[in-house]
């Protein structure tokens, strides 16, 4: 019997550690709680945002296991599978499988670039194996790419390959794909990375997102949705508008992921240190971090301000709505004018 379509914003939850750098599981099990109480769709273990590739793959494995015993079933997992090689992510399917995870997501072979046709004959491996259904995840910057003929030839040649999520916040490129696809396989899901262009994603056709800073804000990032996919253009907008300055802060103000770890930190969760080291000024960057993040969380009614108050963002307080609405409204315009909303 075919599965719903992947559709929402899927939370690519942290991972707590202990004082000694390992899993947090009473921390993890809460934080699964809180995230599924503040209305997201779905959990995604095992994704950049979760540090994937600095676990080893019994504990990506624990992981995934610790939050299916968690959720039982009220929200869907997608669960990062990607491993060395080809092999092995089809044992992690089949593992993921037996837990009743709902779908896995596999990224393109990473640190070898490879050709489209090599990229293709490693999904199509995964495609004729896997026992579970199968998001491919596009994330240039790290992996191989995986271009829209690809992606075509992929979801037409195999059912259980059934989404992608794509992280390069190319909103052409997710149009692209969804008519390329879309024609032949309108259970295919599309989901965005990129919390930066969310919205305009969902405007594009995607039905959702595996969204970092859901980990933080969840209430804004399923708010943003809602009014986003039922038209409510201009409320929508300012939430996109806040959340791309807490994105762009998270993720530019420090090594990726440790500004959104500290986020979540002031969201009330003991994160504990992370596993890559960090300098004494990297240390002290965060701390800076913390303090303007604190500001942003509060002005939502998230947290207290930090002791001392808070600055008065005197570029905010002036700026002109018609001006800094222009862009979005361009985009919209541009969505309309293809038929696309």
């Amino acid at each position: 019997m075919a599965q719903a379509r992947l559709q929402g914003i899927f939370t690519p939850n942290l991972v707590p550690y202990t004082p000694d750098g390992g899993i947090n599981e009473q921390e993890l099990r809460r934080y699964a709680d809180w995230l599924i109480d503040r209305g997201v769709h779905g959990l995604y273990p095992n994704g950049s945002t979760g540090e994937f590739t600095r676990f080893t793959p019994e504990e990506r494995r624990r992981i995934v296991a610790i939050l299916a015993d968690q959720v039982r079933g009220r929200v869907p997992i997608l669960a990062g599978a990607a491993e060395a090689n080809v092999r092995e992510t089809i044992q992690a399917c089949e593992y993921y499988a037996s837990l009743g995870i709902r779908a896995v997501a596999i990224v393109a072979p990473f640190y070898y670039k490879l050709s489209p046709a090599s990229v293709y004959a490693y999904f199509a491996e995964i495609g004729r194996n896997t026992p579970i259904d199968v998001t491919l995840y596009n994330i240039p910057m790290f992996a191989s790419p995986i271009d829209v003929p690809t992606i075509q030839r992929l979801s037409e040649e195999y059912e259980r390959i059934v989404a992608i999520k794509d992280s390069s916040g190319d909103l052409p490129n997710m149009i692209r794909m969804i008519q390329a696809v879309r024609p032949n396989r309108p259970d295919f899901a599309f989901l965005t990375g990129w919390d930066a262009a969310l919205m305009p994603m969902l405007l594009a056709g995607a039905d959702g997102g595996t969204n970092a800073s859901s980990g933080v804000v969840p209430e804004l990032t399923r708010r943003l949705y809602d009014l986003t996919v039922s038209h409510q253009i201009d409320a929508a907008r300012q939430i996109q508008y806040d959340l791309i300055r807490l994105f762009d802060t998270m993720i530019y103000s420090a090594e990726f992921p440790e500004g959104f770890r500290a986020a979540v930190g002031l969201r009330g969760f003991s994160m504990g240190q992370g596993r890559q080291p960090l300098s004494d000024q990297q240390k002290t960057d965060i701390g800076t971090l913390s303090r303007e993040l604190q500001c942003m969380l509060a002005a939502h009614g998230f947290t207290d301000q930090p002791v001392g108050g808070c600055p008065i963002d005197s570029a905010a307080a002036t700026a002109d709505p018609a001006e800094v609405s222009v862009i979005v409204q361009q985009v919209v315009a541009e969505l309309a004018r293809r038929g696309l909303m």
